[in-house]
Parts: structure tokens; sequence; C-alpha cells
């Protein structure tokens, strides 16, 4: 996996924060290109289970990288170059923080990375991303599902950014250090990301019939799948990063840019899981599968090569 808009000059890391030193690859937006985890100390401290760590950055780490791969599905597809552009580096933000986040989740429990041949030079990170199932994700169903129309990519993206720069925001004072960097490095990304999402969403509503009526079918879409972002599991409340805290302040954000826009959030009730089991405990949309092929493939077909 690669955040860079550039390569490093050997063409390859030693590890996961490798790419983050001494050359001029650049993040994509929302930072002034400093390294966010330069001096930072890696020892999980004391106090912290590194199991439970693990599974914690595993969740965020997996929501970002699945969005990100839905995203990456508008390249060449958006309205005009500049929003292409935009969205193939709210993309790549995505992938940069997956990285880091799955990276840390496999410092912590070594146990969580696949196995592959002896002497494959994939590193932990890439190996959770292309060599773990279906039901070993962990991400939240909204950054699975199938791309709609540009209506959809808007109103899922100021879901989605909102409630994701929500709970960066809290985890930068977060005790593990290295989470804290990324959560602040990250908080930068996703304010871009949250404002670029509803710049477009009150322009949609504001724009013609046909816009405001796409608009509304994509929110639809979306509302019933918010109630899963804060739905409580017992890793993230042990973590102390419980979602359900977040609920009231992403409700007033969103309420916000309704209101601007002037449109009401739809009436819709919340998108069941299976037997009580959502996207936190493996269980996906029918269509991850599909995802999945599509991110994996390479990978799997050449788990020995070098890139």
């Amino acid at each position: 996996m690669s955040e860079h808009i550039t390569q490093d000059t050997e063409g390859e890391h030693d590890n996961a924060y490798a790419g983050l030193l001494g050359n001029d690859a650049h993040w994509a937006f929302g930072t002034d290109f400093e390294d966010p985890l330069a001096g930072v100390d890696t020892t999980i401290p004391d106090g912290i289970d590194a199991t439970e760590l693990a599974q914690y950055c595993l969740m965020l780490g997996d929501d970002a990288l699945i969005y990100a791969q839905r995203l990456s599905e508008w390249t060449s597809r958006a309205p005009d170059l500049e929003e292409d552009i935009a969205i193939a580096n709210i993309a790549l933000d995505l992938v940069g923080q997956a990285r880091l986040l799955l990276a840390r989740a496999a410092a912590a429990d070594p146990s969580l990375v696949p196995t592959l041949p002896e002497g494959s030079p994939v590193p932990d990170e890439d190996r959770l991303a292309y060599f773990r199932d279906a039901g070993d994700f962990r991400n939240v169903r909204l950054a699975e599902v199938p791309n709609g129309d540009f209506a959809e990519l808007v109103a899922r993206l100021l879901v989605m950014s909102t409630w994701r720069l929500a709970i960066l925001q809290r985890l930068v004072g977060h005790a593990d250090a290295v989470v804290a960097a990324i959560a602040a490095k990250g908080v930068k990304e996703l304010a871009y990301h949250r404002d670029f999402a509803g710049r477009w969403f009150v322009t949609l509503a504001r724009g013609t019939e046909e816009s405001y009526r796409r608009l509304t079918d994509a929110m639809r879409a979306v509302w019933p799948l918010i109630p899963e972002l804060t739905a409580s599991t017992e890793i993230e409340v042990r973590v102390g990063a419980d979602p359900a805290v977040l609920a009231d302040e992403i409700g007033v954000v969103l309420d916000q840019v309704l209101a601007v826009a002037g449109m009401t959030a739809p009436d819709a009730p919340a998108l069941a899981g299976v037997r009580g089991r959502t996207g936190r405990q493996g269980m996906h949309s029918e269509s991850f599968s599909m995802l999945l092929a599509e991110l994996q493939v390479v990978a799997r077909a050449h788990p020995m090569g070098r890139w």
C-alpha cells in the first residue's frame, strides 16, 4: 500500500513509517508535510491492553482502507477534473491512515497478521490488507456498500468524514502516543474531507430539481447505515473510545449542514444486522466479497512479488 503521490528514491520502505521520513513524498491533503510520528515513542504504555489496542486499530484501519477502495472507483468518473483529483486524494489520505493504523495493529498483536511463505517481502500492514478473508475485516458497512451516483458519494462522504473526524479528535489525547499522532495527522485531513462534502451537499441541494431529487434519494440510501456508526462494541468501550458518546455531536453537525441546504433528514429505520452482527463483528454486505476480490487479486496472485 502506498499513500504517497511520489515514491521515495529507493522505491521501498523498511516499515510502515519509513516512507514518512527524509524524502520528497507528500501526503495528499490537510498536512504540513511533517512526519507525524517524529519523536513518538512506539512502546505500548503501561495500562493499555495490547490485544485490545490492536483490535481497535484494526477497526479504524479497515474503515479507512475499505472506504478508500470505494472512493478510488470514482477515479476518472467524477463530474470534472478538479473533483476527480480531489476524490482521488481523499482516498489517498484514507489509505495513509489505514497503513499507519494497520501497522500499529500488527505491532501490538502479531497474531493478527496472516502467515505467508517464508521469505515473503510483504510487510505486516499489507498482509492485513491483502491476505485476510471477509469475515476478518472489522469495518462498518457504510464504508463498503457499492457506489451510487455523485449525490450518493457526497452524502456518504459527509457522514463518514463527520463521524471519523469526531473519533480522531477524541483520539488526539489517547494514552498510546502512536494512536495520538496518527489521529493528529488525520484530523487535518478529515477536516478537508468534511468541508469538501459539505460544500457539495449544499450545492446539490440548492441546484436544480434533478440534483435535489438525487440528493434526497442518496440520503435515503445512506441514513439507515448511520446508527451502526455509533453502536458500541466491547472493544471500543474498553479502550475508552465508545462511539455512542459521539452520536449527539455528529447529529449536530449533520443537522447544521441540512439546515443550510434546506433539507431534512429522512425518516429511515436502521439497517439491521444478521443475528445481531454488523461490520464490526465481521458481518458484511453481499457486495463486500467482490470489493475484496478486486482489492486483493494482485497481491494474492503474487505473494512473493516485489514492487
